[in-house]
């Protein structure tokens, strides 16, 4: 007990000290700077390496898309007042990924409608290029892998999906895409392209952002559940065996129509080849 008192006497008198302030007060600095160096390098280095990717973004820009889009992404006119590359603030960076990972951007020359090729851009170019167009106004951002992805559904969970996302599917697409998602003409030239080749990211941002013709589904119209489960049917078509036999495209009546017409055509040529060889045969052999 009588060694407690005589410690607490000590610390009593050494808070008493004048140097006790200064004491806490270094304390407190070290510690405040320990935890500085811990945390503040990660965050500076993430803001410069944005800043990084917003400049490559910018630099790639100017070569591959100034042309038409303008320096600043504010769209280009022609001198007859058309429009030669629509303004890019405000878009997001998930219709640049959209746009260029498939190949329809950047354009060789403006016309009717972009339509699918090879990437010119590699991932981390196409990455630069959405954050510098997303630095330039907010829009819809490149979607997470768990929007899009099935990976994690059960094998009931994504027959329901299946079931769900057929219905938002045939209210909503079919006019454009057709049934079986192999496309179909559009009004003034344009065309619906197939959906056969979109990969799951793809069919979401498209849905996100309504590239060209396409109407845009915000996540306030239709939810990330429901275009998950939209992606889940336009997979499901490309699985599906065709028991009516040989499909023609799944491009309906068009090309059913053209085949029936080729079809019978062929069949009426060979019955009347059919017919004039046995009736030559015929007076043959009564001319004998």
């Amino acid at each position: 007990m009588r060694l407690l008192n005589l410690t607490a006497g000590r610390v009593s008198r050494h808070r008493r000290s004048k140097l006790a302030g200064l004491v806490v007060l270094l304390l407190g600095l070290l510690l405040t700077g320990g935890l500085y160096s811990l945390l503040a390098p990660a965050s500076a280095e993430q803001t410069v390496s944005a800043d990084q990717q917003v400049a490559q973004g910018r630099e790639l820009f100017l070569v591959g898309c100034s042309f038409c889009h303008g320096q600043n992404g504010e769209g280009v006119r022609t001198t007859e007042g058309n429009q030669l590359g629509p303004s890019l603030v405000g878009v997001g960076a998930a219709a640049v990924d959209f746009q260029v990972r498939t190949g329809r951007m950047p354009l060789a020359q403006p016309g009717q409608q972009a339509p699918r090729k090879p990437p010119v851009y590699n991932d981390d170019e196409i990455a630069a290029l959405a954050a510098y167009v997303a630095s330039l106004g907010p829009g819809p951002a490149i979607p997470n892998e768990s929007d899009y992805s099935l990976d994690g559904m059960s094998e009931q969970e994504r027959e329901e999906a299946v079931v769900r996302g057929g219905q938002i599917f045939l209210t909503n697409c079919t006019a454009c895409h057709n049934f079986a998602g192999a496309g179909g003409a559009m009004p003034q030239g344009g065309y619906a392209p197939s959906l056969h080749q979109a990969t799951e990211r793809e069919i979401y941002e498209a849905l996100l952002t309504g590239p060209q013709q396409m109407p845009s589904f915000s996540n306030g119209s239709l939810s990330p559940d429901e275009k998950r489960d939209v992606i889940a049917y336009i997979m499901s078509i490309r699985d599906t065996p065709e028991y009516g036999g040989f499909s023609l495209g799944a491009l309906g009546p068009v090309a059913e129509g053209l085949f029936a017409w080729l079809g019978v055509g062929l069949l009426v040529g060979v019955a009347i080849w059919i017919a004039a060889h046995t009736t030559r045969t015929a007076k043959e052999k009564v001319d004998e």
